[in-house]
């Protein structure tokens, strides 16, 4: 829950804001735990391990741009 103080909504920041920054931190820590996931299936000689663990932190990396677009909305207008 957002932080309590003396603006203009009662909060630090929106419920809304919060949980976009809430969202955008897990996936930019899964992006780099993605990157030691490369190396672990490389290290292994798995090669096709490695191509879907890259797969999928493109994947994460595309949806950080996106909730990063929201989040940038939102923080100017308050909602989208």
């Amino acid at each position: 829950m957002a932080q309590q103080t003396a603006t203009g909504n009662g909060q630090a920041i929106s419920n809304l804001e919060y949980d976009l920054l809430t969202v955008l931190q897990n996936k930019a820590e899964a992006v780099q735990a993605y990157d030691s996931y490369i190396q672990d299936a490389q290290s292994m000689g798995s090669q096709p391990c490695a191509e879907l663990f890259q797969k999928l932190k493109e994947s994460e990396m595309q949806q950080v741009q996106e909730i990063r677009e929201h989040l940038t909305q939102v923080m100017q207008h308050g909602k989208m």
